[in-house]
C-alpha cells in the first residue's frame, strides 16, 4: 500500500503560497516523522464559515480557528486500507500554511500538543526548521 493525499480547495495555482503538491508532500513529511507510510488522508482548505461551522460542531467553539484534524484509524488494525482521516484549513486564520499542514498531520499520527508535554510543537518546529533551511525540499522540482 502507498500513502494517498487528497487535497481539496487549491487549485492547480498557489492557494495562500502552496500547490497541491507541496501540501501532499508537507503532509508526508509529517506522517513520516512518525513511521507512517501508507494509508489515505484528505486535507481541505476551507473558507471561515465553513471553518467556524465545523469547530462550533466538534469543539463547540463558535469561531473559525486555523486547523482542524479529525483521525479514524488512530487505534488497533484496520479491516481494509488505513484511513488516516481529515485535516481542515481555514487560510485566513494561519499564519502559516506549511506549518498548518504539518500540526494537522502530526494530529493524525496520534500526537496532541494539549497532552503531551510539548514533544508534537518541538517536532513541528524541528520540521519547519528542516524545510526552511532548504534540507526538506518542499516544493522544489524533483522533490
Amino acid at each position: 500500500m502507498t500513502l494517498e493525499i487528497e487535497v481539496i480547495g487549491v487549485d492547480s495555482g498557489r492557494h495562500g503560497g502552496l500547490t497541491a503538491n507541496e501540501v501532499e508532500e508537507l503532509c508526508a513529511l509529517a506522517l513520516a516523522s512518525a513511521a507512517i507510510e501508507d494509508g489515505h488522508v484528505a486535507i481541505e482548505l476551507v473558507d471561515e464559515a465553513r471553518m467556524r461551522d465545523l469547530n462550533r460542531e466538534h469543539r463547540g467553539i463558535d469561531r473559525p480557528t486555523d486547523v482542524l484534524s479529525f483521525p479514524v484509524d488512530e487505534d488497533g488494525v484496520p479491516a481494509g486500507p488505513r484511513e488516516l482521516g481529515d485535516v481542515i484549513i481555514c487560510p485566513p486564520y494561519a499564519s502559516d500554511l506549511r506549518e498548518a499542514v504539518l500540526h494537522g498531520a502530526l494530529h493524525l499520527t496520534g500526537m496532541d500538543h494539549e497532552t503531551d508535554g510539548g514533544e508534537m510543537l518541538a517536532l513541528q518546529a524541528e520540521l519547519m526548521t528542516w524545510i526552511s533551511s532548504g534540507l526538506g525540499r518542499v516544493g522544489e522540482p524533483g522533490a
